[in-house]
């Protein structure tokens, strides 16, 4: 098995504070600062991770995930290959094929159906990886045409960034598994939202046939399967030692039953002893040991570490 990583997840921080806030999550022994790439009032994410890199100097940043349709795969090559230069190899390169429909809504942008939003995602990864390592690339495709386009800097493949492709359909989950250093295990968002159907999507029996689909289809390119590093992302912790009027306000929320919350690992609920058996377990269970946590608030990142990620990395 792997060792465990964990990751914060982040939108947005304070202007007055945003270096403090950084380093504090750098000190506090997570391994990497992932941002996310949405229309809504955040930060716009290769700015934010560039500026991320500059002050930390151990902290992995990354995108989870950069949209494919929100900018050009040259674009994003030249951005990447540079966040990975100044950060001295600490850049973790997340891309998708786009899931929130009103991000599109709100951009203009025609949000086709999945098939085709897959299969540029996988055009671009071809893309991206060639405008990496290769002195030129031309590429001609279905949907991106592109014409003796220079080597973005000078690396070797050894040098690159790593690639974070996450997913939780079939499709998805097969250019991840020919493509990515690290996949990231998604529910479903079929409807171009969260509902009650990503909470039904991502229990543990439904995690374990995501992550075989990869290792097999890994294996059919002949990859080392064994080699692919997979991720999750968690949207809540709640230390606490009565985790049950929190499931209850939960399930309340996304018109499920408690029980579903509670079979659903896209939340960390209980205490510390309960939650890191839980970890432990998922990750005997499916191999994930790389947890990606959507949470900002400094105080809940401080004590998830002292009881959560301390007693883990020790053992």
């Amino acid at each position: 098995m792997k060792a465990f990583r964990f990751g914060v997840v982040l939108s947005n921080l304070p202007p007055a504070d945003w270096v403090l806030r950084v380093r504090q999550i750098e000190k506090l022994g997570y391994s990497s600062l992932l941002w996310a790439d949405h229309f809504r009032t955040q930060w716009e994410p290769v700015s934010a991770l560039a500026a991320a890199a500059a002050v930390t100097k151990r902290l992995n940043i990354g995108s989870l995930v950069y949209c494919v349709d929100y900018r050009h795969p040259v674009v994003l090559a030249k951005a990447a290959a540079t966040i990975q230069l100044i950060s001295n190899g600490r850049h973790e390169f997340g891309l998708g094929a786009g899931w929130m429909e009103s991000d599109y809504v709100q951009a203009g942008i025609l949000f086709d159906p999945p098939k085709v939003r897959i299969e540029r995602l996988n055009e671009a990864l071809e893309i991206i990886r060639h405008v990496w390592t290769q002195e030129q690339t031309t590429f001609s495709g279905k949907y991106y045409n592109v014409k003796e386009v220079p080597r973005a800097v000078k690396f070797s493949e050894q040098q690159r960034p790593r690639i974070f492709v996450g997913g939780g359909g079939r499709k998805v989950l097969e250019v991840a598994a020919r493509q990515a250093d690290i996949v990231g295990i998604t529910p479903t968002f079929c409807k171009g939202s969260f509902g009650s159907h990503t909470i039904y999507d991502f229990n543990i029996e439904r995690i374990i046939e995501k992550v075989k689909l990869v290792r097999e289809n890994a294996q059919k390119a002949g990859r080392d399967a064994d080699e692919i590093e997979f991720s999750c992302n968690v949207f809540g912790i709640n230390l606490t030692d009565d985790p049950k009027p929190i499931r209850e306000e939960i399930a309340r929320r996304w018109n499920v039953e408690e029980v579903d919350i509670e079979a659903c690992k896209l939340f960390l609920i209980g205490s510390a002893n309960e939650i890191r058996e839980n970890l432990e377990q998922l990750r005997i269970e499916t191999g994930i040991s790389y947890i990606a946590i959507s949470e900002s608030n400094p105080i809940v990142l401080r004590k998830f570490a002292n009881s959560v990620i301390r007693p883990l990395l020790s053992q």
